[in-house]
């Protein structure tokens, strides 16, 4: 205290603060009138800046914010009275909500006195150096639940386990969002729901991957959302370019043989006449025309077309006549069907829509004939046996899947590990063939606890609550799911393996290789875009009738942009 201001004790300030409330002051006016008696008490210490001492900054807590967190006001159920920076680690929670507070500039409140922002500065920095340093000392990384596959690290590892395109989703049910993020282990559950999904899930993905030269013939139906546009200035990714609208789908076919693909279209009263480009991988297979859509569905449909096994890409879209901006006539100009239920309502509008493709369906094979090399073929058909002879069959199945079940489990294999699928394999080989064996021991891999949990193991020994260092193998998946949303790649594996991952230098050179991988981009697509919250943009859609340009190709490039 200086001569000309006498000190103000603690009990003055809760004098005065209690009185201003009976005076009906509000809890602001009552924090502002308190910590302006309690400033003009004291100054801030002498030599503001980073050389402060820590008996210097506790007088600064006790001078600025025991005003407001104190034991009788305890304004946001916090008391400061107590508390010495030099003894931060005594109230761990209570220092941490100070150094938030402080660095995000919060405290103390607009309107109350403040020290200098050199005297802030030199406070949090103290409170981060007490806290970090009791931290390194005795580290608690907290504790860790099972965590498995969500829908998007599942469709990856099969991606880059059996070269296969999947939607996760079709087989498990949608993941629970944790702070914006959907691998939070604290979140993901475990039902028996969820397994049979699982299990559905590596049946249908095992044959995918193999294909079936038995299949029978089946229909599959795809649906385009009301909101594509069917515009000619919108031109849908994946269609022949001189197109507009229409729709692009990955389908599986089981075997060679003929399919037929036929599509539906919806409104289009009035437009004349329309034709309808069908292309197989950016090839047009088909042409065939439509007079108008009316109000009914008019199914089109093309002659039977030969296609060979394996994941194709499948568009169907309008041919486009002209480019550049166009207007009806007798309406506001042909919008799409956005926002349209029926032909009616725009009816009501006085509005020609455009003929929309509502749906595609594909049907076959007609007769199977085989199933061709495939992409996913390739990758599981390391050896094939040149005869029928049991022994040969065996070492070759177990080259496959030994070679699997190592990438799929992301570790070494053990025999332990081998020994279901190998079971599998040789209990089914024995009356239906080698390759059906094969495709139930990858179906066994698939439904594995080491491939849908990343499992982490604790040494022998560990006392409860002890820290332990994670080994290089549980290192690299962790490190791989968080930089690529998928498993390690061959390189760093085998570093793993080799325990050489934690070696000086090693763990640095293989982050900036991975970054320098185009499957780093998850960081933005996923990890970055969750953070933002990017994954809500497709849930708000603006009202059609007063936006009808918007629609989800532009939600889409939002996203992208952001």
């Amino acid at each position: 205290a200086t001569p000309e201001a006498p000190s103000t004790s603690p009990s003055q300030i809760l004098a005065g603060a209690v009185e201003g409330y009976l005076e009906g002051f509000s809890d602001r006016e009552v924090v502002v009138r308190a910590a302006a008696a309690r400033g003009r008490g004291r100054e801030a210490p002498a030599g503001s800046g980073l050389d402060i001492s820590t008996d210097d900054l506790t007088d600064v807590v006790g001078q600025y914010c025991v005003v407001c967190h104190n034991d009788v006001m305890r304004t946001g159920n916090q008391t400061l009275q107590d508390f010495a920076v030099e003894r931060a680690a005594e109230w761990p929670e209570k220092a941490e909500k100070m150094i938030v507070k402080l660095r995000a500039g919060m405290m103390p409140p607009p309107g109350a006195p403040r020290p200098s922002p050199d005297t802030l500065l030199a406070l949090v920095e103290s409170l981060e150096g007490t806290m970090d340093a009791v931290a390194s000392a005795d580290p608690n990384p907290g504790s860790r639940r099972f965590q498995r596959l969500n829908r998007t690290e599942y469709s990856r590892m099969v991606r880059d386990l059996l070269a296969l395109e999947v939607d996760a989703g079709r087989w498990l049910p949608a993941d629970t969002y944790l702070g914006s993020f959907d691998n939070m282990s604290d979140a993901q559950g475990l039902s028996v729901t969820l397994m049979e999904g699982y299990m559905r899930a590596a049946t249908e993905i095992s044959r995918m991957a193999m294909g079936n030269p038995g299949a029978l013939s089946a229909s599959s139906k795809y649906t385009n959302p009301i909101e594509v546009s069917q515009h000619a200035w919108d031109h849908i990714e994946g269609t022949p370019f001189g197109t507009r609208g229409g729709i692009v789908v990955t389908h599986n076919f089981p075997s060679d043989g003929e399919y037929v693909f036929e599509v539906e279209t919806l409104l289009g009263n009035g437009t004349g006449f329309e034709d309808v480009d069908f292309a197989i991988d950016g090839e047009g297979v088909a042409l065939l025309a439509l007079v108008h859509g009316g109000g009914s569905s008019v199914p089109i449909r093309t002659e039977p077309i030969f296609v060979r096994a394996g994941q194709h890409q499948i568009s169907a879209a309008f041919v486009r006549k002209i480019d550049g901006p166009y207007d009806d006539r007798f309406s506001p100009f042909n919008w799409s069907m956005v926002g349209g239920e029926d032909s009616q309502s725009w009816a009501t509008y006085g509005i020609t829509a455009l003929p929309h493709l509502s749906e595609l369906m594909i049907t076959g094979p007609r007769v199977a004939a085989g199933v061709s090399e495939t992409p996913s073929r390739a990758e599981i058909f390391i050896c094939y046996p040149d005869s029928a002879d049991a022994a040969e069959e065996l070492a070759c199945a177990e080259s496959i899947l030994s070679r699997l079940a190592g990438e799929a489990y992301r570790r070494p294999v053990t025999p332990e590990d081998l020994a279901g699928p190998i079971a599998f394999y040789e209990s089914t080989a024995a009356e239906q063939g080698f390759e059906v064996g094969v495709r139930t021991g990858i179906q066994a891999i698939l439904v594995s606890p080491s491939f849908i949990f990343r499992l982490e193991r604790e040494p022998s020994g560990l006392q409860p609550g002890e820290s332990y260092r994670l080994s290089d193998i549980e290192l690299a998946t962790r490190l791989s799911f968080f930089l690529w949303a998928a498993g390690p790649d061959e390189e760093l594996l085998s570093i793993a393996a080799e325990g050489r991952l934690s070696e000086p230098g090693v763990l640095e050179r293989q982050v900036d290789r991975m970054l320098e991988d185009e499957r780093a981009s998850t960081l933005a697509t996923r990890f970055a875009a969750q953070w933002l919250r990017l994954q809500d943009a497709e849930k708000n859609q603006p009202e059609p009738f007063l936006y009808p340009d918007f629609n989800s190709q532009l939600s889409a490039d939002m996203v992208r942009e952001t």
